[in-house]
């Protein structure tokens, strides 16, 4: 299934979702049948269990935000390569949210998440199907925060396009817009553009050259963060030059 695909551009074909229980699951789902290839996104108006990092759940009301999946055939990379795709699909986060909410407000909060100033706008899951040293599928889940303005009392420090900008926006309208911004990484990710692209991803780096807490088993620890290298180890210096892999440590805010 996976050789013969035509490589179309993410986000065509561009396929809506009245309602589903994760986008994320029903990509992989459809690709893992051969019901749909690279560059097929689905966006749903509605998902009721939508899945975040690390057992998480991402909450957003119905027709209020951007929900989608992506499905990428990475055939061309090594599963050892798996953060590069992390940082194409975090870049183009940013590339489209910025340009509406500003550039200097922006950032990728280590490893995966979209910030505005010290809140949450948006996070990314991507899941793996790995066959040996064959990369042959992935699916970039996505969702930000649009013209939501009441949030869950569980949520952390979210904020939306709207209550940034007093804007309503066309959810589906930035979804297709995402989906141009995620061809244009991943086509430059394909001509080999990682080591810019891991460049441009710690220069929009959520404080980085800041002082921050994290928290580590039951320890908490203040470090100043330098930076994230190609494996996706967070980097950080205090009183040692510490590296920290994804999960083994959180974020105190």
């Amino acid at each position: 299934m996976y050789e013969n695909s035509n490589l179309l551009a993410i986000g065509h074909p561009f396929i809506e979702l009245g309602s589903v229980d994760s986008t994320n699951n029903y990509a992989m789902a459809q690709a893992t049948a051969g019901k749909a290839s690279h560059g097929t996104l689905f966006f749903a108006h509605e998902q009721w269990a939508g899945k975040g990092q690390r057992g998480r759940i991402w909450s957003s009301t119905p027709g209020e935000n951007i929900v989608l999946s992506a499905v990428i055939e990475p055939l061309a990379f090594q599963p050892t390569q798996a953060f590069a795709l992390s940082v194409c699909v975090a870049l183009a986060c940013h590339d489209l949210f910025s340009r509406y909410a500003g550039p200097e407000a922006t950032s990728i909060k280590w490893p995966n998440d979209l910030y505005w100033n010290d809140r949450k706008a948006g996070g990314i899951l991507i899941e793996n199907h790995f066959q040996g040293d064959r990369w042959p599928l992935a699916i970039a889940g996505i969702g930000i925060n649009i013209n939501q303005v009441d949030f869950p009392a569980t949520a952390r420090n979210p904020v939306s396009l709207r209550q940034i900008t007093g804007r309503r926006f066309h959810a589906v309208d930035l979804a297709r817009e995402l989906g141009s911004c995620l061809e244009q990484r991943y086509s430059g990710l394909v001509a080999g553009a990682a080591p810019d692209q891991l460049s441009q991803y710690n220069a929009r780096l959520y404080r980085r050259d800041q002082t921050v807490r994290l928290k580590k088993d039951s320890a908490v620890f203040t470090t100043t963060i330098l930076g994230v290298d190609a494996r996706g180890s967070l980097l950080t210096r205090d009183t040692l030059s510490r590296e920290f892999s994804f999960g083994e440590v959180e974020w105190v805010l």
